[in-house]
């Protein structure tokens, strides 16, 4: 690991999809974080379409090992008006620190004002919100919902992926100041790292495993052997994060 690096995982699941063997076990968790050296990681539910339902579970998950994990509120435009008043006890009540937002589980594209209520409240509060990217959910409105929405920071979880989003969430990030790109990905070509810092910035980049989806070795293996400096890979693994949640140094 890279000296004196206090490094956040920035993209975790809490809940189960046996479909992809994804299970909650937290003591799998802690050891998988020892052995790849992530001290903190972020978590969410995203498994149950109320909302309240994933975020209990968040909450009880995060609570269990406050000092590792940090929880983030799910919400969809699908639950209407109740959508910001959970927002509302996720972060007023359970102490969560940022927001997941899913669009594939939605009709709704990232742009789609249905979303706006959720944007706004980001906005009010200040907080990070992380929008799952993909060919299922492309970036290219990341930008306009940045610029409209402005004391949020919008991130674009797995940095779009593939092909022609990963080019998407990039020229998001060109066009706004508050996109930041998370590095989770399915998709690990030589040098992709080397790619978003060269394109984007290592002051707009946050190292994400997907964890318990994907190994966070082979994922925090990728900053860790990039051809960047160490400060360059302090910002990635840590202090970027670290800076939209408002955590101190451990």
């Amino acid at each position: 690991m890279i000296e004196g690096t206090t490094v956040v995982d920035f993209h975790g699941h809490v809940g189960r999809w046996e479909r992809y063997g994804m299970v909650d076990d937290q003591e799998r968790r802690l050891h998988a974080m020892d052995a790849a050296g992530v001290d903190v990681a972020c978590v969410f539910n995203i498994f149950h379409p109320d909302g309240h339902t994933g975020n209990d579970e968040t909450a009880a998950f995060v609570a269990r090992q406050p000092n590792r994990f940090l929880g983030f509120a799910y919400v969809s435009p699908l639950m209407g008006r109740a959508a910001v008043a959970e927002l509302e006890r996720a972060v007023d009540i359970l102490g969560f620190r940022g927001i997941k937002l899913y669009a594939p589980s939605t009709p709704y594209r990232i742009g789609d004002p249905a979303w706006d209520p959720i944007y706004a409240f980001a906005d009010r509060r200040g907080l990070p919100v992380l929008h799952h990217t993909g060919q299922n959910a492309p970036p290219e409105d990341l930008a306009g919902v940045a610029l409209r929405f402005p004391r949020a920071a919008f991130v674009a979880a797995h940095a779009g992926n593939t092909g022609s989003t990963r080019l998407q969430a990039i020229e998001a990030a060109h066009a706004a100041p508050n996109v930041y790109l998370e590095t989770a990905s399915t998709y690990r070509p030589p040098g992709d790292i080397e790619e978003l810092a060269d394109r984007v910035g290592t002051d707009r980049l946050l190292f994400g495993s997907d964890m318990p989806l994907m190994d966070p070795r082979s994922q925090i293996g990728r900053v860790i052997t990039a051809d960047l400096s160490d400060d360059a890979k302090r910002l990635i693994l840590g202090d970027n994060a670290r800076r939209l949640l408002q955590l101190s140094r451990r």
